[in-house]
């Protein structure tokens, strides 16, 4: 019985530990598709959408893994708790490498240059949300429920951020006609950040249910 519940606790463990691998791979694709956008790498941004595919082998990892442990195991309290996060988390994850996956495909055919003004809005817009990424794998990995509610508190900060640039990508497009398409895609691009960013709140707000059974809605609409 001892042997049985040792491996049960193992197997709770391994299952968040392949959701840490999960983000720090998400983290470090936003991180690149990000690089390669402002520096116009072509190559990096190629491989970051090489790379997606172990993002989505993993989160189908997880869930089998999930799925066995409730039907072997039937948890409750916080053991239930660490399986449904597993597959909540995982999933917010998965979207974040989406939106990376499309940063980096926008790469090849963004072709007019920024000027500083706006490029400074993008750089700050995506420095935030790789942050936030950042801070709410930080908080499920240590189980920090006071670094997640930070990372809840950042969403504010993302937003004003994001209406500066759509502003100020906006008012490019009226000062020349031909910039229309270029300044179409870091829109998109601009709203990709924000959607990882609000992901990343999801994913805070998920660790503070795991370690506390408290449920906060995160009421933006995500996709």
């Amino acid at each position: 019985m001892e042997k049985t519940r040792q491996e049960y606790i193992q197997a709770l463990q391994a299952v968040q530990d392949k959701v840490t691998a999960m983000g720090k791979l998400a983290h470090e694709a936003v991180t690149k598709s990000v690089r390669a956008l402002l520096n116009g790498d072509t190559t990096l941004a190629n491989e970051v959408m090489r790379e997606d595919d172990r993002i989505d082998d993993m989160i189908v990892d997880i869930e089998d893994d999930c799925i066995l442990l409730i039907a072997k195991q039937q948890p409750i309290a916080h053991d239930l708790r660490v399986i449904a996060t597993g597959f909540k988390i995982s999933t917010d994850i998965e979207r974040i490498g989406d939106h990376a996956f499309d940063i980096a495909k926008t790469v090849q055919e963004v072709l007019v240059p920024l000027d500083n003004k706006r490029m400074q809005c993008v750089r700050e817009l995506a420095e935030c949300a790789i942050k936030m990424v950042g801070q709410s794998m930080k908080a499920y990995h240590e189980k920090d429920v006071q670094l997640a509610d930070d990372v809840r508190k950042m969403d504010v900060e993302m937003d004003k951020i994001f209406e500066k640039t759509f502003y100020a990508l906006s008012d490019f497009v009226t000062d020349e006609a031909s910039r229309q398409k270029r300044v179409t895609q870091l829109l998109f691009i601009a709203r990709f950040l924000e959607r990882i960013g609000d992901h990343a709140v999801n994913i805070a707000e998920w660790v503070i249910y795991l370690e506390t059974a408290e449920r906060i809605h995160h009421k933006k609409h995500l996709v």
